[in-house]
């Protein structure tokens, strides 16, 4: 401290410092906005990682739920199925026996 400095050396500084200080108000103000919307988008991220994996499990049990119905309609389509050629093979037992029936009564038996 060997010089001391005049009033408007001070003054210039002290704007300075003031006008500086501003400055980095006003950067801190807009870093805080950044975090806030990063903050926001991160939650709706999360969110929406938290539907998706809800989804995921509901799809799951809807597969579950669907390989028992196809299942179940493999069942009854085989059902229809056995019941058709059961009818036809007495269908086929009956044409037979007449038809035996008339050739051992021709021939008189």
């Amino acid at each position: 401290m060997d010089t001391p400095i005049s009033r408007a050396e001070h003054e210039e500084f002290a704007r300075r410092m003031e006008s500086e200080n501003q400055r980095l108000k006003d950067e801190d103000a807009r870093q805080n906005k950044r975090l806030d919307l990063l903050e926001e988008s991160v939650r709706e991220m999360s969110a929406l990682a938290t539907s998706v994996e809800k989804l995921a499990t509901n799809m799951e049990g809807m597969v579950k739920v669907q390989e028992q119905q196809g299942t179940r309609l493999t069942t009854l389509e085989g059902r229809d199925g056995e019941m058709w050629r059961k009818v036809v093979g007495y269908i086929v037992t009956a044409i037979l026996g007449i038809v035996i029936g008339f050739v051992f009564t021709q021939l008189g038996m």
